[in-house]
């Protein structure tokens, strides 16, 4: 199965995606994540380190692919999850969305995609063109994250237009939202989100909670699993459950998205 996890910048990807990758693990399934963001640290939670990533490979033999082997590129982590990072030019100076789609090519040459049970790319931002969008033509499942608010909901929309407009082409389906740093404790809540699912035809599949565990987890380099805390059970339970649904088979739809236009009507309707 592969997964590719979208949402919009800031939104908390990569800590989620560490923790999935992590909890899918944990259930036994042989994981790789990829991160596709030029900050390299996708996989800053498995390994407690920002490590080597593809271009970095590719440049010390001037871009000849047959001279990059797999243990180049590939580390292992937390659970034994393989890690990937994509990386890219420096700031201003390049594209990053290439180097994605190279980096797509690359495992592709290296037979990877038959060695695992997960493949979870965690794609920068909700940046859904050129190489960005590469993840999705080899996904099974899309899976967007965000919150309750409307510039996270917007974001959610337009990435539900690219899984719209993939799967014309691809197997690529929506398996849901994750909802993040849900804080009932000071009032907040799913609600918006709740409404925005069912608009465009598909459900949240997680709740994960606002909680202190998971920044300081973070600036650790360590996933929640790792992290000794009372309220540990709670904040790694949704992963536990999220990663139960994707092995069991997830119900996967192509959503149905509102024109840009539309949305910000329709969600100053919502309370």
């Amino acid at each position: 199965m592969i997964l590719a996890v979208y949402g919009k910048g800031g939104i908390g990807k990569s800590t989620t995606s560490a923790n999935l990758s992590a909890a899918l693990a944990l259930k036994g399934a042989k994981v790789l994540q990829i991160g596709c963001d030029p900050k390299h640290d996708s996989t800053f939670p498995l390994t407690g380190t920002l490590q080597d990533t593809v271009i970095d490979a590719l440049d010390a033999v001037d871009f000849h692919h047959e001279e990059v082997t797999v243990t180049d590129v590939v580390r292992t982590g937390f659970a034994g999850v393989s890690v990937v990072e994509a990386g890219g030019p420096p700031a201003g100076s390049g594209c990053g969305g290439y180097v994605v789609g190279e980096t797509v090519k690359l495992l592709q040459e290296f037979g990877l995609y038959d060695e695992y049970d997960v493949i979870l790319f965690d794609v920068l931002g909700d940046v859904v063109c050129g190489g960005f969008s590469a993840p999705l033509q080899h996904a099974d499942y899309a899976l967007i994250i965000a919150c309750n608010d409307f510039d996270s909901i917007f974001a959610a929309n337009r990435l539900c237009m690219a899984v719209e407009q993939k799967s014309t082409r691809y197997r690529v389906k929506l398996a849901g939202i994750i909802a993040n740093r849900v804080d009932y404790e000071h009032g907040g809540g799913v609600s918006l989100l709740e409404q925005f699912a069912e608009q465009v035809g598909t459900r949240l599949v997680a709740q994960v909670p606002y909680h202190d565990l998971i920044r300081r987890s973070r600036l650790a380099g360590k996933t929640l699993f790792e992290m000794e805390h009372a309220e540990r059970a709670r904040c790694t339970a949704p992963f536990e459950r999220l990663a139960d649904y994707l092995l069991n088979g997830p119900s996967g739809v192509v959503p149905a998205p509102m024109g840009d236009k539309e949305i910000f009507e329709v969600i100053g309707g919502w309370r």
